[in-house]
């Protein structure tokens, strides 16, 4: 018989985001850049709007994982495809910043027209226009009173009925009450074959590689700085297209400028030929073939996740030696 590698159930986008909030559920990119543009996200929340279904999202209970009584625990769940339509929905709902693919930390701000019942983009124009919300997030914050915003708009729009805009106001904050499938690979996979699941999988018509899977291990790891690392492969590869990227960094990653990797990079805002920019790919292969011996990046994912190869368990000790190679080889790299 084979053997279930994942189920299938259906969660309301509300458990969703308060899985984000409490942390249940955990976004291994959320220090990546927000790649969507304003109007795909948008077009997601018209979408739920209209009882649209957004597709599935992919999760992982990390098995490496263990509680503060040194117990093993299958972990949060490691948001691995749906990524973009989550933020989006973090960004647009809850108003949470987000970090732009120009490294720029902005607010997503999408507006609501209860008359025509359509979304846009928040412009200059939209803010001056009293038939539009100017800001959806707004309406799914627990502190605002539903019946005072509908009572404020209606006497900015005299002549509008107080049922009709509360009936679309009411419509408009079930969305969060729409279901999204969530496909969790079973916590008990080995490495190797959730790697292969992942590789499978298409995201916004893109395969995922073993780099996106590696770099998403790398992030989601806090404990032995994983999410810096991910930050400085990331910084690295965008200051080699635009060194006057810099002092960006400088200025708005406080945490970043004063760790050990960015005096590694400063040489770069002095380059300005493009013989060759590298990806993160190639930073990774070079970083794990010099520093493990090593050429395949499904065996860094094992190794980042604990696995001894030998007796085929995971092993803490293991995880904290592989951080600790893969951060000097990306320094050698840099």
């Amino acid at each position: 018989m084979p053997t279930h590698r994942y189920s299938v159930t259906p969660h309301p986008i509300e458990t969703l985001l308060t899985w984000v909030k409490s942390g249940e559920i955990a976004i291994p990119e959320i220090q990546r850049p927000f790649v969507w543009e304003a109007t795909k996200v948008r077009n997601l929340l018209d979408s739920l709007y209209q009882g649209y279904p957004i597709g599935y999202l992919i999760a992982w209970r990390n098995p490496t994982v263990r509680l503060k009584d040194g117990t093993p625990s299958a972990g949060k769940r490691i948001l691995i495809d749906g990524q973009q339509r989550v933020t989006a929905l973090m960004a647009a709902l809850l108003g949470r910043e987000v970090l732009t693919k120009e490294y720029e930390t902005v607010k997503i701000r999408i507006a609501f027209h209860p008359q025509e019942e359509r979304f846009e983009v928040t412009n200059s124009a939209i803010l001056k226009d009293v038939t539009w919300l100017p800001d959806v997030s707004t309406v799914f914050n627990p502190s605002t009173s539903v019946y005072n915003l509908v009572t404020d708009y209606c006497v900015s729009n005299s002549g509008i009925s107080q049922d009709v805009v509360f009936a679309k106001i009411e419509k408009l904050r079930s969305i969060t009450n729409n279901h999204v499938g969530i496909i969790e690979l079973a916590d008990d996979l080995d490495i190797e074959t959730v790697t292969e699941i992942f590789i499978r999988v298409n995201s916004a018509g893109t395969e995922l590689s073993q780099a996106d899977f590696a770099m998403s291990k790398i992030a989601v790891n806090e404990t032995y700085g994983g999410n810096l690392l991910r930050k400085a492969i990331d910084y690295f590869c965008h200051l080699a297209v635009a060194p006057e990227f810099l002092p960006r960094i400088e200025s708005a990653d406080k945490a970043f400028a004063g760790s050990e990797f960015l005096p590694q990079m400063r040489w770069l805002k002095d380059v300005n030929d493009d013989l060759y920019d590298p990806t993160y790919t190639d930073m990774l292969r070079v970083a794990f073939t010099s520093e493990f011996g090593r050429g395949k990046l499904q065996d860094l994912v094992a190794l980042l996740s604990g696995r001894n190869f030998e007796t085929k368990q995971f092993e803490e000790v293991i995880t904290e030696e592989s951080y600790g190679k893969l951060k000097k080889g990306i320094l050698a790299f840099m």
